[in-house]
């Protein structure tokens, strides 16, 4: 009777081990990278996809975020996405477009109307024409989420009419869209990591820089500008991806809720900056910086020079079906 209690302990100890293992081998823990604050809109957004992922799946799948390029900068994030070192990432269409020249297309100058023209065009058509040569790279294009649209400031003077730029040392990052955009304004562009743009704009290095609002406040760029001119010249977004690698270790009922999740981020993080756009102009005013309204159609004409090298680098026929979905 002792032999067969003891071989009962054994069998039971086992099964509870091989479960034990189960139940280890089913949990999944993803690594998100991305280059926002904390407080930023983006971040916010990523927590919330992984709280619903997390207790939609019980536990089974958790994301483990690593805001502020704790991972790397922008493209590192990227590139180790691609190998499949790091799950998941948020990268702008900026940064895609090295992996798939469809994505150059999205920073087209003065291409949209306004957001809902954005949402309609990559949610639906661009998405499509785009998902398989993320796929090819070996990512998944889980969904949009949003940057917003991009203004300039200086620490010389007021921007109203295109002239107003011409001389100007602007920081551009290094995409051809953005550059081509401010040459064609006159202005003399810079390239710089955005880690060094406070320093150089603090001692003049440079006269300005251009961003979205989201970005000019949470990296408190007010406390070394003057002036800031609603110009809204390229829109970008942050892409949701994941690694095909990673993809393909979830079961597909995690894959809907992963692809969900991302979706309903998204759109948060899109009424958040929304809603905070126009808050920020005021934050910002009462910070000292003094916001004009350039009409964008004087601005929108100094952009042939930007329409061809943007149609040079992201090829003539990706600019023209991109040109027919907007």
């Amino acid at each position: 009777m002792r032999k067969l209690s003891n071989l009962l302990k054994v069998l039971v100890c086992g099964s509870t081990m091989s479960l034990m293992v189960m139940a280890s081998a089913q949990a999944i823990t993803l690594k998100l990278g991305h280059y926002v604050e904390l407080d930023h809109p983006g971040n916010i957004a990523a927590q919330q996809m992984a709280d619903r992922v997390k207790e939609r799946t019980h536990g089974e799948v958790t994301i483990q975020i690593f805001p502020a390029n704790q991972l790397g900068s922008p493209d590192e994030v990227l590139e180790q996405n691609v190998l499949g070192a790091i799950d998941m990432a948020l990268p702008t269409q900026g940064h895609l477009d090295k992996y798939s020249k469809k994505f150059a297309t999205v920073m087209t100058p003065f291409a949209f109307r306004d957001r809902q023209h954005v949402y309609q065009v990559l949610d639906g058509p661009f998405m499509k024409w785009a998902a398989p040569d993320l796929e090819a790279q070996g990512l998944v294009y889980l969904s949009n989420w949003d940057y917003g649209f991009r203004n300039i400031t200086n620490g010389k003077h007021p921007i109203n009419v295109p002239d107003d730029v011409k001389g100007l040392k602007l920081r551009t990052p290094p995409e051809v869209q953005l550059q081509s955009a401010m040459s064609a304004l006159g202005a003399n562009v810079t390239q710089m990591a955005f880690n060094e743009l406070y320093l150089a704009l603090r001692q003049g290095v440079v006269d300005g820089q251009e961003n979205p609002l989201s970005v000019i406040y949470h990296n408190k760029l007010y406390e070394v500008q003057d002036n800031l001119a609603i110009t809204q010249h390229v829109y970008n977004s942050m892409v949701s991806v994941i690694s095909k690698r990673s993809w393909d270790k979830l079961t597909p009922e995690q894959q809907t809720i992963l692809k969900e999740e991302s979706a309903s981020a998204g759109q948060m993080m899109r009424d958040l900056m929304e809603k905070e756009d126009g808050e920020l102009i005021k934050k910002l005013e009462e910070k000292g910086m003094k916001v004009t309204y350039p009409d964008k159609a004087l601005f929108k004409d100094k952009m042939g020079p930007a329409y061809e090298a943007v149609g040079k680098y992201a090829g003539e026929e990706n600019l023209k079906t991109f040109l027919e979905m907007l």
